[in-house]
């Protein structure tokens, strides 16, 4: 069971405790009445409890569980085990996993054994989410008028970026029929000729709306997404039959089907417990998975960071994360967020701080009385972020804030009281206002929240930013300065200028500064709606104070997706919007890339004739100077609720802070501070709408389904019917002669070189990735099936595939074999002296039942972790190598796969030891082994030198003697 081992023997069973109802029960680290736990950050807390429930002698020992409770002098020197409760997994990832589980029930079946043993001994979550690509996009026929903004295409010199013209939508008679078509109720035939031609063969132009070909109206988004999804679906049939097998024939396997979610959203709105219930047994959600984005779940007090393919298939199969004790980095949140600053500037702010504090591998963890000011959103956006500051974890502890949030999601009452009720038990729950529940930090570092003040940028690059409080000198300035990147070298006599017009009958004003272009855009601000919704009450209390935007100011509101949409009219704001001129205009971009229409014609007189710096206002990503418009020289990027205030002052020559931004109905001044909404009041909101909103949809979706996916046949066999025909899905070679018995030692003898390389070989360089090139082994083998290349598909969709795999291994053209002297995915045949590539040579040594080994020197195996890195020379036939170091993660998918990682001698390496690599290589191996323990290698040219096995643990030892992990896992079952 996933929880602990129940048996008497269990170290720590006098630790187990009870709830006050008395029904569940859980491991109090509390009972080991020991002080350090009070002073350990919660972070840490978290391996202490999974240690104790896990302690087994073998993957967990007690000397685990004291050296996590001895943090304080333990950390970054004691190596511990961390058995996460869950895995989590997308589609690329968890296909070899799957495949993997899927061999070993046919080698536990020949044995005679119930295949129906063999599942996940931790609960898996794979979601579905990484096959989608974009087949369609929106887009717009070459001459639509003025696509781009500016002026249109040179015929003669033909568009840059075109894309043939899409014929009528297929099978459709009518295209209002179609769906999500344009509102026309036929186009089953060409308009009728009045002798002039017919529609015209267009070309379409990228970002820019779908138009039906014949009435030049609109296609809607979904049409485009639904294309796609159905393009995903055909195209990876194979996979998803076998992945809907796995969901029925597994336990512990939970397969979120295609079209639901991307992987870390699921995660994060649908898979977070907090606590795991299993068995009568409570204890701590956590989680390790195979997608970056995975630190999110931190910030709803859940620790889980991303791991490569190899480390999460090993997580299922038992054996845990093995990690050295970390610096915990403490961050400590003071003072009060000033009522101007959204969430956005929070977030960049304290990023900001972190990446320049140097916490690379550190875990962070936060504290004091600045937390409670940040929203569930708020923290997980800024967990979300580890990879920009390179921490593992930015872990924010459990609290009143925290229950909030799950009580506006699929939590339950008696749930979120269950919850609460353990979290305190083990003292998992944070009051952050309370600074004697502080724990002791590696090191503490300070952020002042009311040192985060609102910025803009502009006037001319986004890279110029300007604070709010200072954006009206700041302005004068750029007025005074002479032409540049800010400046606008206007002189002192003319910077007065007041020019009148006429708009609509009625007489304004504009002069330096003038906003004529307002344009709210949720591109940039998606990933936490608290800006758009800020933006939203803004505008609500705007019109209750009675203030309006001169009409004369292009405003506009583009949301960005639907969703947007939807949680603004759900909230009750997107009225207001309107009413204040900011209609929604439409999903995609338009202001930021000059998609607008011309502004009044009295607007641009009147600042051609002052020679005026008019302005324009965006919460987009890019505002160059005359982007927006030839006539608006000075254009800033602002947050959404920054847009709308600057629209309603009418200039950015303004001080929020001491000018109003206009009068009421009834004549009184209205300041900004009046009518901007409190955080408190935007959290509520958030929480209200937009959470409960985003958890009733993703529910929906997951209780019905996907039409395809519900439909779709897979087999009701307890081993899975291999095809093998299949160029997706084939059962690898892992399990052959598999013997219910452990083999003795097997001394390598006579061993070749397959590669010979230099330092830094990377996982990029050993496992494959992206396209599968045309001229690769892989492609020959895939042409042997019949396949074009352009039904290729990607090693990623193609990781259930061990021939694709295999021979996509060292097959990297960066590849530096020093056998050649050149990059490429060559080597040298050493019997015959041809260069081959590495697959066919693997192949021919194989079959003349040679060993193979590797050399190589510095840092072998450093970069990300990917599941093929070891598997790949496994299957090739190489059963060690042999270099000057190796990255500790990969060191370990060796060994975990069978193969020896040897590391020369302190001082040496292939060429102290004047090795050409063309040598014969022998290894004896002896009965039993100790960590660490020293080998002899000798070489038929008559040298003989000494290498460290780097089996680090006894651990190590037991699982290469069993030849890696997966042989270990299947005779624990025979």
């Amino acid at each position: 069971m996933p929880g602990f081992k129940s048996q008497p023997e269990h170290p720590y069973s006098h630790l187990i405790d009870t709830l006050k109802d008395g029904n569940l029960k859980f491991f109090n680290p509390l009972k080991l009445s020991d002080q350090r736990y009070d002073k350990l950050p919660l972070s840490i807390r978290v391996l202490l409890e999974a240690a104790i429930r896990w302690c087994d002698g073998f993957y967990t020992k007690q000397e685990d569980v004291q050296n996590i409770l001895d943090w304080q002098q333990q950390q970054n020197k004691a190596e511990v085990p961390f058995s996460p409760a869950r895995v989590l997994l997308q589609d690329f990832t968890g296909i070899p996993a799957m495949v993997d589980l899927a061999t070993m029930r046919d080698a536990v079946s020949k044995h005679g054994m119930d295949p129906g043993v063999v599942n996940p001994k931790c609960p898996t979550d794979l979601i579905v989410d990484h096959s989608l690509q974009i087949d369609y996009s929106k887009c717009a026929i070459q001459n639509a008028p003025n696509p781009g903004g500016g002026d249109g295409l040179n015929q003669s010199q033909g568009p840059s970026r075109l894309i043939p013209s899409r014929p009528p939508s297929r099978g459709g008679s009518h295209c209002g029929g179609q769906r999500s078509s344009c509102s026309k109720p036929a186009c089953s035939d060409p308009p009728a000729s009045s002798g002039q031609p017919g529609p015209p063969s267009v070309q379409q132009i990228e970002n820019t709306p779908l138009l039906c070909p014949f009435h030049m109206q609109p296609v809607s988004e979904h049409e485009i997404a639904f294309k796609n999804q159905e393009m995903e679906l055909n195209r990876n049939k194979e996979r998803l039959q076998f992945f809907k097998w796995c969901s029925k024939a597994f336990k512990n396997v939970n397969v979120i089907p295609p079209d639901v979610g991307a992987v870390h959203q699921v995660n994060l709105e649908y898979l977070s417990r907090v606590v795991q219930v299993s068995d009568g047994l409570i204890y701590p959600d956590s989680v390790v998975g195979t997608d970056s984005h995975t630190t999110m779940i931190n910030g709803l007090g859940i620790l889980g960071w991303g791991v490569g393919g190899i480390e999460s298939e090993a997580v299922m199969l038992g054996q845990p994360v093995s990690l050295t004790l970390p610096h915990v980095v403490g961050c400590k949140l003071v003072g009060s967020i000033n009522p101007l600053t959204t969430s956005i500037d929070i977030v960049l702010g304290i990023t900001k701080h972190l990446r320049q504090a140097g916490i690379a591998g550190k875990f962070v963890e936060f504290f004091g009385p600045g937390v409670s000011q940040l929203s569930a959103p708020d923290r997980t956006t800024i967990a979300n972020m580890c990879p920009e500051y390179n921490a593992t974890v930015s872990f924010f502890p459990v609290d009143q804030v925290t229950l909030k949030h799950f009580k506006k999601t699929h939590f339950s009452q008696e749930k979120l009281e269950l919850l609460e009720s353990y979290m305190k038990a083990v003292k998992l729950f944070r009051s952050y206002d309370d600074p004697s529940e502080d724990p002791e930090f590696s090191e503490v570092i300070e952020i002042n929240l009311s040192s985060m003040v609102p910025y803009v940028s502009g006037p001319k690059r986004p890279q110029d930013r300007v604070a709010v409080s200072n954006m009206k000198e700041d302005f004068q300035s750029c007025l005074d300065e002479k032409v540049g990147f800010k400046g606008f070298h206007i002189s002192k006599e003319k910077q007065e200028t007041r020019i009148p017009f006429l708009h609509c009958g009625q007489e304004y004003q504009l002069a330096h500064g003038s906003v004529v272009i307002a344009a709210v855009i949720s591109c940039t601000n998606n990933c936490n709606p608290s800006v758009m919704l800020t933006a939203g009450l803004l505008a609500k209390k705007a019109i209750e104070a009675g203030l309006v935007v001169k009409p004369y100011i292009q405003t506009s509101l583009a949301p960005g997706s639907g969703m947007v949409t939807h949680y603004l009219n759900t909230s009750g704001v997107l009225p207001y919007f309107s009413q204040l001129g900011f209609q929604v205009i439409g999903y995609g971009c338009a202001t930021c890339v000059g998609n607008k229409a011309p502004l009044p014609e009295a607007v641009v007189d009147a600042v051609k004739q002052g020679d005026l710096v008019a302005c324009g206002v965006l919460s987009g990503n890019r505002h160059f100077e005359g982007r927006l418009c030839d006539c608006v020289r000075a254009n800033y990027l602002a947050s959404p609720p920054l847009v709308v205030a600057y629209a309603i002052a009418g200039t950015v020559g303004i001080d929020f802070e001491k000018e109003p931004l206009g009068l009421s109905s009834d004549g009184k001044e209205v300041y900004l501070r009046d009518i901007w909404p409190s955080r408190e009041e935007v959290q509520q909101t958030e929480e209200d709408t937009v959470i409960s909103s985003i958890f009733k949809d993703l529910r929906g979706r997951m209780e019905k389904g996907n039409t395809f996916w519900n439909n779709l046949e897979s087999p009701d066999s307890v081993v899975f019917p291999w095809d093998h025909k299949s160029t997706y899905i084939r059962s690898p070679s892992f399990f052959s002669k598999l013997s219910k018995e452990v083999p003795p030692p097997q001394s390598i003898e006579n061993a070749h070189a397959l590669l010979f390389l230099g330092d830094k070989v990377t996982t990029d360089h050993i496992s494959p990735a992206g396209s599968i090139a045309r001229v690769s082994t892989a492609a020959k083998y895939l042409m042997s099936k019949r396949l074009t290349p352009r039904e290729f598909n990607s090693y990623g969709a193609r990781r259930g595939n061990d021939a694709v795999m295999t021979r996509g291994t060292f097959a990297s053209i960066k590849l530096q074999n020093r056998f050649i002297g050149k990059p490429g995915p060559k080597t040298l045949h050493i019997p015959s002296g041809q260069m081959l590539d590495v697959f066919e040579a693997a192949d021919r040594y194989q079959r003349d039942g040679v060993p193979l080994i590797i050399l190589a020197g510095k840092d072998y195996g450093s970069g990300n972790s990917r599941d093929w890195v070891a598997k790949g020379p496994y299957l090739l036939g190489v059963r060690a190598i042999i270099a000057e170091s190796f990255e500790k993660l990969h060191k370990n998918q060796l060994v975990g796969m069978g193969i020896m990682p040897l590391q020369f001698q302190s001082g040496q390496n292939a060429d102290s030891l004047e090795l050409n690599g063309k040598e014969r290589f022998s290894i004896v191996m002896p009965e039993s082994m100790s960590p660490r323990q020293q080998l002899t290698v000798k070489t038929s040219q008559g040298k003989s030198f000494l290498v460290t096995a780097l089996f680090d643990t006894e651990t190590d030892i037991v699982l290469f003697q069993h030849g890696g992990l997966l042989r270990y896992v299947a005779r624990t079952l025979l």
